[in-house]
């Protein structure tokens, strides 16, 4: 089982989408509160939840939590939640209205980057993104072997000398 993360402002990261980088451009992020029932709050807590096919959409002036995956805890028989369903995503108005003007641009959509416990309580931070085309994921690659070719020859000089 995975067992979440403390990370440096001691907000406690549940799940990372690894993929988002890579997949998409990032151009802006935003913070926002997940509405949750009990049993999903203690599934995150455990970390049973995956992020790779998530997305968000504007509704209706709300913003809504596609495709999360958050699997059924298993001492809640009484009370289960349904494991994809939904999730309400709780963001100020003036930032709900930069999103959607920023996404009604072609190709940009709305992506949860990490789920976290700030406080107590479950955040998610979305990203608005634009698809990568196989291209740019190439030079992506690229460009990371290169990084990693010099970090590494850096390490045998200061080692060597």
């Amino acid at each position: 089982m995975h067992c979440p993360s403390k990370t440096k402002s001691g907000d406690e990261l549940i799940v990372k989408n690894r993929r988002a980088g890579f997949d998409y451009e990032i151009e802006d992020t935003y913070e926002g509160g997940l509405a949750l029932v009990g049993s999903e709050v203690r599934s995150l807590r455990v970390g049973t939840v995956h992020l790779t096919d998530a997305f968000a959409t504007i509704e209706g002036g709300e913003v809504w939590l596609k495709q999360l995956h958050i699997d059924p805890f298993a001492l809640a028989k009484a009370f289960p939640h349904t494991p994809q369903r939904v999730r309400k995503i709780l963001l100020h108005k003036h930032e709900i209205m930069r999103m959607e003007r920023m996404i009604t641009r072609r190709g940009y959509t709305l992506i949860p980057v990490k789920l976290y416990f700030k406080g107590g309580r479950a955040k998610v931070e979305l990203a608005v993104a634009r698809g990568k085309k196989n291209v740019d994921k190439r030079m992506t690659i690229l460009r990371r072997e290169v990084d990693r070719e010099t970090r590494a020859s850096l390490r045998r000089a200061q080692k060597g000398g």
